[in-house]
């Protein structure tokens, strides 16, 4: 009978480690974000997305606030207003998730990049940085 209750109480060790190491995760991200190291929080952000399942639907709502504004803050607008749009409706389902400060950051921010789609269109999100247009073709070493 030992041997049945010592691996389930191994097993759920483990769940509940990894999912306290997703949490960790999220609030480096958010320690990132808040001391404006927007990079350093897009790449703990970006890694924990896969797992976000194993967050509570409060931590979900964080996860794609903090996702979307270090989006917005980077400039990466089109992502930003999927993850802040993501945001809103979580905190809709889940009402309180977010705290109203970032609740009302969110909704400005989104209606930011809204009047930009609303007024030039989807491409308008597009970041400035990226080449519009296909460079040429290098030459090879043969031609002059």
């Amino acid at each position: 009978m030992r041997w049945f209750i010592v691996p389930s109480t191994l097993a759920v060790l483990a769940f509940a480690t990894s999912c306290t190491t997703f949490r960790d995760d999220l609030v480096r991200g958010q320690g990132a974000y808040e001391a404006s190291s927007h990079d350093r929080a897009l790449a703990i952000l970006k890694q924990l997305e896969a797992d976000q399942a194993h967050l509570t639907d409060e931590e979900r709502a964080h996860y794609a606030y903090l996702r979307g504004m270090t989006d917005y803050r980077i400039g990466y607008r089109a992502e930003a207003r999927h993850w802040l749009a993501m945001a809103e409706q979580l905190d809709k389902l889940t009402p309180g998730s977010l705290p109203a400060e970032w609740k009302t950051r969110m909704l400005e921010a989104l209606e930011d990049l809204n009047r930009t789609v609303w007024s030039g269109g989807m491409q308008e999100l597009v970041n400035a940085d990226k080449p519009t247009t296909t460079p040429p073709p290098r030459k090879s070493a043969d031609e002059p």
